[in-house]
């Protein structure tokens, strides 16, 4: 019998994970099947951009996983139950269950509305791509209207920043608020700081920092000082969260619900469960849990295929790079902020700012699209059998 690979989701790390197994891997031994709830590869990088009007490439699956052997399977993840290994899933036919003997665990993050009256019914979010259609056609209504609109965005991280610069710029009639519950940028170095204030300025932002949403109404937003703003399109980035799925089904989680994984992304309570991505709580060659970021998917990713290859086939696994070097961050197309940080995960002082920040953000989302998109692309031919038993040195990862 095949060993069973199931791999939940398939963002920048379930698909790069899915398919360098499948290159690594003899297809006479295993068989690897991806759950995804949409067709295509979202791009998550980029949805701000979608959200604001741009039109962004979503490669379909079949094409990404087209002569890999890999089996996709078009359905939302509802339960995961370890003990029993399978994963129950919901589609159009009425779903099904999926057993498992090594489980790849990467369903990414959405926004949470950090129990905030009235987010779930009247926000907007860049999240999904559904979410960021829902926020485009609203957009797109106060744009045809003729008479602009409010549009406030809470929230003052990267999403936060990256969605009301990409606003702004593209839909210039539209008044954008960016609201931020501290400084804005306070992760920054001074000059990076000042840099997003003068590109605020630039595309006509209005920041309200040290202000804090209390409620979210259909046509204004609730502050904790007593005021009020109207918006004609709230867009809440204040927060994402994992999902309580792995949580449900008795996985060693955190308090936020991110897998704990030890140094080769394999669970700490469920050996045969390994996380990759937002979904994992994993400490960083700094020895700080890694944030939730593309970068971070990248790494977990390839440290988590090392360690489901290096088992299966009984050879000694390598430890992959675990690093956190920093940020880039999109300021409209033509502008950005690339901050490196320290071995602390705090700023540096010196930043790169500009039209030079902008092209190495899209160079950036561009080699992203690609590897996702050529998951099989410069690995190893040899795909290798799996040992009967793993051997004691593949058990022990490289210091």
């Amino acid at each position: 019998m095949k060993h069973r690979i199931v791999v939940l989701g398939a963002g920048y790390a379930g698909a790069y994970v899915a398919g360098t197994l499948a290159r690594r891997l003899s297809p006479a031994d295993t068989e690897i099947t991806v759950v995804n709830s949409e067709p295509d590869f979202v791009q998550r990088l980029r949805l701000h951009q979608l959200a604001a009007g741009r039109a962004i490439a979503a490669p379909q699956l079949t094409d990404v996983f087209a002569g890999t052997g890999i089996r996709l399977r078009l359905a939302s993840v509802t339960a995961v139950d370890p003990e029993r290994q399978a994963v129950a899933v919901a589609d159009a036919d009425g779903g099904g269950e999926l057993g498992y003997d090594t489980l790849l665990y990467a369903l990414g993050s959405r926004v949470t509305a950090r129990r905030v009256p009235g987010v779930t019914e009247h926000a907007f979010d860049v999240a999904g791509r559904p979410s960021a259609l829902r926020l485009r056609e609203r957009l797109d209504s106060l744009s045809g209207r003729g008479e602009g609109g409010s549009v406030l965005i809470v929230g003052d991280g990267l999403t936060g920043i990256e969605t009301a610069t990409e606003i702004a710029e593209s839909r210039p009639g539209l008044s954008v608020t960016l609201v931020a519950r501290g400084e804005l940028g306070a992760q920054l170095s001074p000059g990076a700081r000042s840099h997003l204030h003068r590109a605020c300025d630039r595309l006509g932002i209005t920041v309200l920092e040290h202000t804090e949403a209390e409620a979210v109404e259909a046509a204004r937003v609730l502050f904790t000082d007593g005021t009020a703003l109207a918006s004609d399109a709230t867009v809440w980035t204040a927060g994402f969260a994992v999902s309580p799925i792995a949580a449900a089904g008795g996985l060693e989680v955190t308090e936020n619900g991110r897998i704990v994984v030890d140094r080769t992304m394999q669970s700490v309570s469920h050996p045969n469960v390994y996380a990759a991505g937002d979904s994992a709580y994993a400490i960083g060659d700094n020895g700080r849990p890694l944030p939730m970021s593309c970068a971070s998917a990248g790494y977990t990713g390839m440290q988590a295929t090392a360690a489901i290859v290096g088992r299966l086939t009984g050879r000694k696994i390598a430890n992959t790079r675990l690093e956190y070097l920093g940020n880039h961050i999109s300021l409209g197309r033509r502008d950005g902020i690339l901050q490196m940080v320290d071995a602390e995960g705090r700023a540096k002082p010196k930043y790169v700012g500009g039209r030079k920040a902008a092209r190495i953000k899209t160079g950036i989302v561009k080699m992203s699209l690609w590897t996702t998109s050529h998951p099989t692309f410069g690995l190893p031919k040899r795909k290798r059998p799996l040992a009967a038993a793993p051997n004691a040195s593949a058990e022990k990862a490289v210091a």
